[in-house]
């Protein structure tokens, strides 16, 4: 089996309504990378929509999208929160999260009404969202005397590594995310510098 090197996921958020027998249904979409960033976007659109009846959501997270939960806000046992669901791993769209807010119109959609509009709510959010292929990344530290910098740099140019921070005093230290296609490569070259005690590798 080869190995993974991307992800799908969205590159905006984007918003979608869907009525359905007097019910408006508000479905909102947000790329996100881990679980603190869902409770606070969860908690600022509870605020928002503080009016509405009932707040549903499904989210996945990690590039195999393994991490996954759902709310059924309200609604009756699996008939929001997997519906939501079903259309992302129909997508296979990790790192995401899908909220759907719904204001009740005063007429019941019965089980499978429900399952329906909340999937429909999904899809219609996710038709307006940028899907985009995403590489999968490890970040990693370095240290080093500052004599060095320019080799290390270089080293990291490149292998189109992305600089997350950096110190540079005597002795400099620098965090970096690599790409897992380039991963084994430039790590067996850090490697050898370790071994020549020209960087302090970090993992």
């Amino acid at each position: 089996m080869s190995e993974q090197y991307t992800y799908l996921s969205i590159s905006n958020s984007s918003e979608a309504i869907y009525k359905e027998k007097s019910s408006r249904f508000i479905a909102l979409a947000f790329p996100v990378s881990d679980e603190k960033d869902i409770k606070e976007l969860l908690k600022k659109i509870k605020n928002k929509y503080h009016d509405a009846n009932h707040f549903c959501y499904a989210y996945r997270l990690g590039y195999d999208g393994k991490i996954m939960h759902t709310g059924d806000g309200g609604e009756p046992s699996g008939t929001a929160g997997k519906p939501i669901l079903g259309q992302l791993l129909s997508k296979n769209l990790t790192n995401i999260l899908i909220v759907v807010i719904r204001y009740f119109g005063g007429i019941k959609l019965g089980i499978n009404g429900l399952i329906n509009a909340y999937r429909q709510s999904t899809a219609e959010v996710l038709n307006k969202s940028v899907i985009v292929e995403k590489f999968i990344e490890e970040t990693y530290t370095i240290s080093f005397k500052a004599e060095n910098i320019n080799n290390v740099m270089k080293l990291l140019k490149d292998f189109d590594a992305e600089i997350i921070e950096n110190k540079y005093t005597d002795r400099c230290s620098i965090k970096f995310s690599i790409r897992m296609s380039q991963k084994e490569k430039l790590i067996s070259m850090l490697s050898a510098l370790n071994s020549r005690g020209i960087i302090d590798f970090i993992v």
